[in-house]
């Protein structure tokens, strides 16, 4: 187990320099690695055996399975309730009459790993969009302040280029801060358009799944219809035809047993809360940015948040004569500079924009 999830715990390491926030990080660290991880462990025949296996008379067996995993195998929807053993051979399983019961195909599992993958890379595109757009600034004006212990000469050195760039290129900022909005604006998208593609992979289950399946869990036992068992059958039919002697067609009715839906129903019961609770989570985030966009109050309040070591009176001049852009990169700076260093910067941007000499 350790092998699987081992191969992904690169993506976990953490960005000396951090450009954008935890909900972001979200999408492009926890969601990434969790798809990525779960695409993995579905491909991982170490622990779940042969993706398919299949029993039927006359026909060989390794041909059966293959024949089945590419063509799909079905259940009987109005089948799925009932006794195992007595009513019907499994959830989903019992004998049928063609064209009067309905047939449920399931093709899906075929494709699990592969759309697993990509909706990771789905959930990295508006990281790779916002690395390309800010381009290292932050790390370029940061200047290894991060550091507890700087050496006072180039701490100062460093201090001086940093506040003569910011009040050099004051106003100029709101561009660099709209594009990490617009990937923001991206994720909140992405992870909605992702619940419904899930849905219209799994024919429409996936909306209700979780749902469903917390209902299932209080149910009465003799009322229960396991939603798992219906997405996710453990044991399906497939039908084989073939030639006979004659050159008449015949029909070879099989039982396949699916055990790698045992860890697909677990997957998805686990990604609709997880996308659910990302989605929730994105959702107010966006509602605190356009507060921090439309509201100058609010800027001035979380400036003053990252700055708590400053004086009031410092944060509101600077405050007021930053627009959106340029409070965007001071709030940036104060997530990574050393809280005693950002102190010491602040001090200086105010005497700057106070027309005063930097001691």
């Amino acid at each position: 187990m350790f092998d699987v999830f081992g191969s992904v715990k690169g993506l976990l390491k953490l960005d000396q320099v951090c450009i954008d926030n935890n909900i972001f990080r979200l999408h492009y660290k926890a969601t990434v690695v969790i798809l990525i991880a779960f695409s993995l462990l579905v491909t991982s025949r170490q622990y779940i055996g042969d993706p398919i296996d299949c029993i039927v008379d006359e026909i060989p067996l390794n041909v059966m399975d293959t024949y089945c995993w590419i063509y799909s195998t079905f259940t009987i929807p109005n089948r799925l309730t009932g006794i195992a053993g007595k009513d019907i051979a499994q959830p989903g399983v019992s004998s049928h009459v063609d064209g009067h019961d309905e047939v449920k195909y399931h093709k899906y599992y075929q494709w699990v790993c592969f759309v697993l993958f990509f909706q990771a890379m789905l959930f990295y595109v508006p990281r790779y969009l916002w690395k390309t757009w800010e381009a290292g600034r932050i790390k370029m004006l940061v200047l290894d302040l991060n550091m507890p212990v700087v050496n006072d000469e180039c701490k100062d050195e460093r201090k001086k280029i940093l506040v003569d760039y910011f009040v050099e290129n004051i106003n100029r900022h709101n561009f660099y801060a709209i594009r990490f909005f617009i990937c923001e604006i991206l994720n909140f998208v992405n992870v909605v358009g992702q619940i419904y593609f899930m849905d219209f992979f799994l024919d429409g289950e996936f909306s209700t799944y979780g749902s469903d399946v917390v209902r299932f869990t209080e149910m009465e036992p003799e009322e229960r219809g396991d939603p798992m068992a219906r997405v996710f059958p453990k044991v399906t039919k497939c039908t084989f035809h073939k030639y006979g002697p004659s050159g008449s067609v015949q029909k070879f009715d099989g039982l396949c047993v699916l055990p790698l839906n045992i860890v697909n129903e677990k997957i998805y019961v686990f990604l609709w809360f997880w996308f659910i609770i990302l989605t929730i989570l994105t959702g107010a985030s966006l509602v605190y940015r356009f507060a921090v966009i439309f509201l100058p109050k609010v800027r001035l309040y979380l400036l003053r948040a990252r700055s708590r070591l400053s004086e009031h009176e410092e944060v509101e001049l600077i405050s007021s004569k930053c627009q959106l852009g340029d409070w965007f990169i001071l709030y940036q700076l104060g997530k990574n500079i050393d809280p005693l260093i950002y102190k010491e910067i602040i001090y200086d941007l105010f005497l700057k924009f106070e027309g005063k000499e930097i001691v």
